[in-house]
């Protein structure tokens, strides 16, 4: 039955004829009257029934406009439930996100009210818009080359476009640089992503670049045991300039004819934003992502 309909037979019962509950609702008689009859055949029993030239409610139709009301008064009440849900400050809010932007941004939410829940999701970048149904906020990273997200799925919020350095150990031949090329570094070592992970999209492009693929020695996602990694001499790698951790034992050059960087974007469904800790939480990480300067390229030795 449509809520309409049950509506109109309400109005019936409370005002006593079609004309009154027309005049009341703005529409014509034979508008009621035929709203009315589409009710009726969905009814196993008449509704209404004709007292003269007025028609008035059945037994029946009394006690569905008595549920009606019923109806009405849940709907309303599920209504302010949900403006309350949806207003409430303190409501939790759930936030994944990838490990770098997670050591970057993880500290500073959950610092500050309205309480939030974190957890770190390392997946290929086709992964990331499935997450929006299991978390309110994705914190997503993609090459400017890779492809747009979903917007038919996802509302996507800008943070920022963090720049990809070469990283290797402060003592290296390259250190002494202050860019490097890709001639410079298509002959070493690399440390490389896993297969389907947007940095290395950049990898294949400096191979691509030098005409022949690079040498992987070692596939590391977490920056900070890549770090490591290189400093203990296991080849270079592409580190992020704004999240990853700084490390005394390295130094980051940038690409002189490669730009290498990714976009940190927020990823959540369209009506998570209704929820205004949602709104909060999210406005707390664009301020993390304009705040202050962050550091470049470490200094030539």
């Amino acid at each position: 039955m449509d809520l309409h309909h049950l509506r109109l037979l309400r109005e019936l019962g409370d005002r006593g004829s079609v004309a009154a509950v027309a005049e009341a609702l703005h529409i014509t008689p034979s508008a009621v009257s035929q709203q009315l009859k589409v009710l009726q055949r969905s009814a196993r029993v008449p509704l209404t029934e004709r007292r003269g030239r007025r028609l008035v409610l059945t037994g029946a139709g009394r006690a569905l406009a008595a549920a009606a009301v019923e109806i009405w008064t849940a709907l309303d009440r599920a209504d302010r439930v949900l403006t309350t849900y949806l207003e409430d400050p303190e409501s939790p809010v759930s936030v994944a996100a990838f490990h770098s932007a997670a050591l970057a941004y993880f500290p500073n939410l959950i610092t500050e009210s309205p309480p939030v829940i974190c957890a770190d999701e390392d997946v290929a970048h086709a992964d990331f818009p499935a997450l929006v149904a299991d978390y309110d906020l994705v914190i997503a990273h993609r090459l400017a080359h890779s492809p747009p997200w979903p917007a038919d799925r996802v509302t996507v919020v800008p943070l920022v476009h963090e720049p990809l350095y070469v990283a290797m150990p402060i003592g290296h031949p390259l250190a002494a640089k202050a860019t490097v090329t890709v001639s410079d570094v298509s002959d070493e070592r690399w440390i490389s992503v896993h297969d389907g992970f947007p940095l290395q999209g950049v990898l294949a492009a400096i191979g691509a670049l030098a005409g022949r693929p690079l040498d992987v020695a070692h596939r590391i996602n977490d920056f900070t045991v890549a770090a490591a990694v290189v400093a203990a001499g296991g080849g270079l790698a592409l580190l992020p300039g704004y999240t990853s951790v700084p490390d005394p034992r390295l130094a980051l050059r940038p690409l002189a004819d490669l730009p290498a960087g990714r976009h940190i974007d927020v990823l959540t469904r369209p009506e998570t934003l209704h929820r205004a800790s949602v709104r909060a939480v999210l406005d707390r990480l664009r301020a993390i992502a304009a705040g202050p300067a962050r550091p470049g390229p470490s200094p030539l030795p």
